[in-house]
């Protein structure tokens, strides 16, 4: 599966599933010895974790749980489930299966074939028709079906022989074929929030399902744990289970310490004063340092400012370090991609205008693709602008213009630049004298444009590095041509 599962706060977790090509017959009891994301896996939509935005009161999904359809006799009481893994996709689906007079079937589209959907199909139909049970099938990873088996789905959800509860990671506008979207309710699921699993986390240290309140999780480590989650509520569990784990004891003895978790979850542990999780305990567990970075607080922004003048001082080692500080703390790497716009245009500027468009062309990718592969286009960008010849030119010319229209400089137009279209105009002297530019030699004419008092007024001055060499000719010749010298 590649997602799941918000937490539970009390009573015993779903069954776990086995079967051909993933389906799910017989129900047991979660094992001690299952992983920590297992066994605190909701049985309600209240105990689910984030995903407010879809468990209103009356919403689809609530109906379904309560074993009502969705939208209604007419309506699709089928699901499409978007969204990352470790938001909660999986775990909807146990809970929706938990209704009255269900049946939990689950088939994974990295297995499964035409085959397997068919015989979904007429067991769903037996059991419907004969023992008047509804059966729900879960079907993770729907994307990976091709046309013909996604095909083979339509019959049974059409006609109700199954509620259909498919997951995707991918856009199902583009991985699922039409028939089927148009009969099933599509649902956006969203990232899980920082302080949804710092919710998640604290809950399982102290749930009796979870670490029974064995552990107490500081702050840092608390910290740490939430940042490397990602906003994937598996990853957090798991990774609070291996910390754990090192706390209870020296962190080479693992048999004694799985033996201390598996003793709390079975309810059979000694009564102990709680053991405090620390920093040094998740990162030995995790085999990642914990970077010290407040993304709400001085760090973000020290951090920020480093990265910046490292792009502008040409160190490009520096950059790419403080680049992969902000993305390892979990900033958000759009935000590293406007910083990089920004600088691309402020620090490089006309001393390498293709800066800006590696810039742009960058932050455009990192919102198409995410992370963490967005982090090679960030890596790109910064390595092409550090190592770029740099020029504040237009940007301190920005400047100088703003600064002269505040101090009230600039008065009035030149008539001949007025617009002269309208009835009228003419008369007011708008356009008379005007040079059209493309009928002088070069397509440049010699004429007044800026205003009576700013005229010899230069506000942008290239410097003699990289493509402002060129430039700074140019323009030369250009002001000497337009001002008549």
């Amino acid at each position: 599966m590649d997602d799941l599962f918000g937490a539970g706060r009390d009573g015993a977790a779903a069954p776990e599933d086995d079967g051909d090509a993933g389906e799910s017959g017989d129900s047991r009891r979660v094992s001690p010895r299952s992983p920590l994301a297992v066994r605190m896996r909701p049985r309600t939509l209240d105990d689910v974790v984030g995903q407010q935005h879809l468990l209103g009161q009356g919403s689809p999904l609530r109906q379904l749980a309560a074993g009502t359809d969705a939208t209604g006799p007419a309506g699709p009481s089928s699901l499409i489930l978007w969204g990352p893994p470790g938001t909660g996709k999986t775990t909807l689906a146990h809970v929706i299966a938990k209704g009255p007079g269900r049946k939990f079937v689950e088939l994974s589209a990295i297995t499964a074939g035409v085959k397997d959907v068919r015989r979904v199909m007429d067991e769903a139909l037996t059991a419907r028709d004969l023992f008047k049970t509804t059966t729900v099938l879960f079907l993770d990873e729907i994307h990976r079906f091709n046309k013909a088996q996604q095909d083979a789905l339509l019959p049974g959800v059409e006609n109700r022989w199954v509620v259909l509860v498919a997951a995707t990671t991918e856009n199902p506008s583009f991985s699922v074929v039409s028939p089927l979207l148009s009969r099933s309710l599509l649902l956006t699921l969203k990232p899980l929030t920082d302080a949804d699993i710092e919710g998640l986390l604290v809950r399982a240290a102290t749930d009796e399902r979870g670490l029974g309140g064995r552990v107490e999780l500081d702050d840092e480590a608390l910290a740490h744990l939430v940042r490397l989650s990602g906003g994937d509520a598996r990853r957090a569990l798991t990774a609070l289970e291996a910390a754990a784990g090192v706390a209870f004891g020296d962190a080479d003895d693992v048999d004694a310490a799985a033996e201390v978790i598996e003793g709390i979850a079975a309810g059979t542990a000694e009564e102990a004063a709680p053991v405090k999780i620390e920093l040094k305990h998740t990162e030995r567990a995790l085999d990642v340092a914990s970077v010290r970075y407040d993304r709400a607080g001085d760090q973000h922004y020290d951090v920020a400012s480093a990265f910046i003048k490292s792009i502008r001082g040409s160190d490009v080692d520096a950059a790419l370090h403080y680049l992969a500080r902000m993305l390892e703390a979990g900033e958000d790497p759009r935000f590293v991609a406007r910083r990089i716009v920004i600088s691309a245009a402020e620090d490089v500027g006309m001393a390498d205008p293709t800066a800006l468009q590696t810039a742009v062309a960058a932050a455009q990718a990192v919102q198409l693709i995410g992370m963490p592969e967005g982090r090679i286009i960030l890596a790109e960008a910064v390595v092409h602008l550090a190592t770029a010849p740099k020029s504040n030119a237009a940007y301190m010319g920005i400047n100088q213009a703003i600064a002269d229209v505040r101090a009230g400089l600039g008065n009035g137009i030149p008539a001949h630049l007025r617009d002269a279209h309208y009835p009228g105009s003419k008369q007011l002297g708008h356009g008379k004298g005007y040079k059209y530019a493309h009928d002088a030699p070069h397509s440049v004419a010699t004429q007044q444009y800026p205003p009576d008092d700013l005229v010899g007024r230069n506000y942008y001055e290239p410097t003699a590095n990289g493509a402002e060499r060129d430039i700074a000719t140019r323009l030369e010749r250009l002001r000497r041509i337009i001002r008549g010298k």
